[in-house]
């Protein structure tokens, strides 16, 4: 017999399905493939990189994020941190970061996220941040103070810069393109017709928009998309063909996995074939590096794609 849950059930009652239905459901969640699984990470550069982290407290979103290819990147003195605070404007999705009402800027925060670069010698950092629509500035102006202060404290070290949209604001964008890391990423996420669903705030077109105009300010650009949340494989060729015509010069594609009970559901797991395909076809679209596998994340490889 089907149990129906009621739509709108009296406020004064809380239903409490029977252990049964719960595992039915739980049951009912795709379980992860043989091939996500992630090897423990070694090697003495790991180790350092590792000591480091503990000795100081660091924080690094390879950690908080739980990054299947931390041990991988650490190795080769690769690490992501994120900027302007733990909590999010936006309320994505496929995101597990915190949403809500974020704390007042840092304003030391670029002198540490510096320092913390220094203290474990980072050869090739990678810079995010959450969304900060709260701010007339969309937090433009702490980005390109992270950029400077990590430049004066490491001038040997890279960077690759993972920005948001800034609301469309072109007049923010132009801060990190006259600060000019040597890679601005922004993630177009998924395919056009799931942007809604995926990204609820964004804008697909705003977001090759901004591709475009990093591109023409003289930026070596780069955009990630995550498979397995329902799009077609016509789909991913047409979002793939959307970044080449703005001259995207980087592509990752990854496997989406959900953070969480309350995100999106994965609707298909990607089979490492079928990310090879992408990989191919991207190459033969022009893309100078194309980084597409069910383990990839936005700064995977980062450190190759300075080259």
């Amino acid at each position: 017999m089907d149990i129906i849950k009621p739509k709108s059930p009296p406020l004064c009652f809380k239903i409490i399905l029977p252990k049964f239905v719960l595992e039915m459901e739980n049951n009912s969640r795709l379980k992860k493939p043989n091939w996500l699984r992630v090897k423990l990470p070694t090697g003495e550069n790991y180790k350092k990189v590792r000591g480091l982290v503990d000795e100081h407290k660091l924080h690094t979103i390879c950690e908080s994020g739980s990054c299947p290819n931390m041990g991988e990147c650490w190795g080769e003195g690769t690490a992501t941190f994120m900027i302007l605070g733990n909590v999010c404007t936006r309320s994505c999705g496929f995101c597990g970061v915190q949403t809500g009402k974020p704390a007042e800027v840092d304003l030391f925060e670029p002198g540490k996220v510096a320092h913390s670069v220094k203290t474990m010698q980072i050869k090739h950092a990678v810079i995010t941040s959450v969304d900060r629509d709260d701010l007339k500035d969309g937090g433009a102006e702490v980005w390109v103070q992270t950029i400077r202060a990590i430049r004066h404290q490491s001038p040997g070290t890279t960077m690759e810069t993972l920005i948001p949209d800034f609301a469309g604001n072109w007049d923010n964008l132009q801060k990190i393109i006259e600060a000019a890391p040597e890679v601005v990423s922004h993630n177009l996420e998924t395919v056009r017709r799931l942007t809604k669903q995926v990204r609820i705030q964004a804008k697909y077109d705003r977001s090759l928009e901004l591709l475009f105009r990093l591109k023409k300010g003289g930026m070596k650009t780069k955009s990630g998309i995550m498979l397995g949340l329902g799009e077609s494989v016509d789909e991913v060729l047409e979002t793939l063909e959307d970044l080449s015509r703005v001259n995207v010069d980087i592509v990752t594609l990854g496997q989406y996995l959900q953070p969480s009970l309350n995100h999106l559901a994965v609707a298909e797991f990607i089979t490492p074939e079928q990310f090879d395909y992408y990989r191919e076809i991207g190459l033969k679209m022009g893309f100078r590096h194309v980084e597409s596998g069910p383990l990839v994340r936005s700064s995977y490889h980062a450190e190759k794609h300075i080259l």
